[in-house]
């Protein structure tokens, strides 16, 4: 069984690939590239959140929430699909502790 690695979007994707080029983001591009990492050796590796935590605009398009720690209190975020064969780690966002609480807190 394989887990393969995929971002929500292009823009995403895009995003992910700038912070190698920015030596300001250095650190937060090598802790994303190691959660990758441990999210294909493990696809559990992060932490699940409850069903409401889902954003309202995500919930007719996911059915799971895991959240990874960063340093420097940041969040990966990310959903589990597939099958048998195939675990698909879809990567949703990352942001800063401020940001995750008010979007994944579940208040709304």
């Amino acid at each position: 069984m394989g887990t393969e690695i995929v971002f929500w979007n292009k823009k995403l994707k895009n995003a992910y690939e700038s912070l190698r080029r920015r030596s300001a983001f250095e650190t937060l591009y090598k802790a994303l590239s190691g959660a990758f990492k441990d999210i294909m050796g493990n696809p559990a590796a992060g932490i699940p959140l409850e069903k409401y935590r889902i954003p309202k605009e995500l919930r007719s398009q996911i059915t799971n929430l895991w959240k990874y720690e960063l340093p420097g209190g940041w969040r990966l975020i990310y959903s589990l699909a597939g099958n048998k064969i195939t675990i698909i780690a879809l990567i949703l966002e990352w942001c800063d502790h401020k940001t995750y609480e008010k979007k994944y807190s579940g208040k709304r």
